[in-house]
């Protein structure tokens, strides 16, 4: 079993449980992690009462969280206004600008929490899942920048204490993406089933807004959605549409009675980082699509992701990862660019990140970031990729 070991209270590393020994084994645990957050058992070590939001407190069939337990080194917030939340808070800005700003001060360093609660089951008699709540330490760098497009790219920096006292050498890898597109003509959206579609939008649904489009960790598309900035001198936030999106690891791994989370998803910058909160049903599919409207959907979650930035933090492992698969990452990216450019629907064979198809890029990423040369082409390597993926590549 894969797990995640919270880094109190900063970081999370994922290790094979209860924890690994050796580098090798907390790297290779954290790529399996790597679709989107793992789940597993976490106790209260302390055995105290605990409030969790939705269960009242000393409620006593109230669930204690899952997550991990692995501690990481102290790390100091910046708790003062960013340059960046300065420059959003501007007067006069025009507003592609200042919808601009917003999604660039999403760069930088971050103490990152996960937190998703099951607040409701619409099955008579079951009880709800467990709280999921993790950490992290990551950088987002902006990967490209044209005007109207915007993509940022976020890797996962972390150490973990060791029993003796000692930091761990840095843990690092790619995380996710997430590209943002002002006035797009499609998006490519989840459909179920291990299927993409590319659609065209309308000039209603495409003036003045923006599209996120959110990839896998290995450039494979996850969901995408259309929204409109706001702002006010408090904080400015978009919102997307209802939008369906495939199971995250920290569910699939647990939960095999529903297919896909379709919800909204709220990204909300402030002085000091940002948020983005989730609002999803879990709603089943069979085989031909949605099930009978009386057995749609399982329960209902809220998720918050904060995004606390950090001074002082060494990101240089990080910076040295990302300088040396970047070209990789995005010949990866654009392959899947050109594929849904020539085929309006893509049905992969699996989820890609349950059926752990993406190692052979994510081994060939690690060769590069190692400095290691003499490598077959990375063409060949992304094709073979693709076409193991059950992606329509040309053979």
């Amino acid at each position: 079993m894969i797990c995640i070991c919270n880094i109190s209270p900063v970081a999370t590393v994922f290790t094979d449980a209860p924890c690994a020994s050796t580098m090798k084994g907390m790297k290779n645990a954290l790529i399996l992690f790597l679709a989107l957050f793992v789940a597993t058992a976490w106790a209260d070590e302390t055995n105290n009462p605990r409030y969790t939001f939705s269960w009242q407190i000393g409620q006593a069939n109230a669930p204690a969280p899952r997550g991990g337990t692995t501690r990481g080194p102290a790390i100091e917030l910046d708790e003062q206004s960013s340059a960046s939340w300065k420059a959003l808070q501007e007067p006069r800005l025009a507003p592609l600008e200042r919808d601009r700003r917003a999604i660039l001060a999403m760069a930088g360093d971050y103490q990152v929490t996960f937190d998703f609660l099951e607040i409701e089951s619409y099955q008579p008699g079951t009880a709800r899942d467990n709280p999921y709540q993790s950490w992290g330490t990551e950088r987002v760098y902006v990967d490209s920048d044209t005007g109207h497009s915007i993509s940022l790219v976020h890797i996962l920096d972390m150490r973990i204490l060791q029993d003796d006292g000692s930091l761990s050498e840095p843990i690092v890898t790619k995380h996710w993406r997430q590209s943002w597109q002002y006035e797009p003509r499609d998006i490519v959206e989840y459909k179920g089933q291990n299927r993409w579609e590319r659609r065209k939008l309308s000039t209603a649904e495409r003036t003045g807004r923006w599209s996120q489009t959110v990839y896998q960790v290995d450039e494979s598309p996850r969901y995408a959605s259309v929204g409109r900035w706001n702002h006010t001198s408090s904080f400015s936030t978009w919102i997307s549409g209802d939008t369906w999106r495939p199971l995250p690891r920290r569910e699939w791994s647990v939960r095999k009675d529903y297919q896909v989370l379709e919800g909204t998803n709220r990204h909300t910058i402030t002085a000091t980082g940002w948020l983005q909160e989730e609002n999803n049903l879990k709603r089943v599919l069979d085989s031909k699509g949605p099930t009978d409207a009386a057995q749609t959907y399982r329960a209902r979650e809220y998720g918050v992701a904060r995004y606390a930035r950090m001074q002082g933090g060494d990101f240089a492992a990080a910076d040295q990862y990302y300088q040396r698969t970047r070209l990789f990452w995005t010949s990866v990216l654009t392959s899947w660019h050109e594929l849904f450019e020539s085929h309006p629907v893509v049905t992969l064979r699996a989820q890609v990140d349950q059926a752990g198809l993406f190692h052979e890029l994510f081994d060939y990423a690690d060769q590069l970031a190692g400095g290691r040369t003499g490598l077959p082409p990375a063409a060949t390597v992304i094709h073979r990729s693709l076409a193991n993926m059950g992606a329509p590549v040309t053979p």
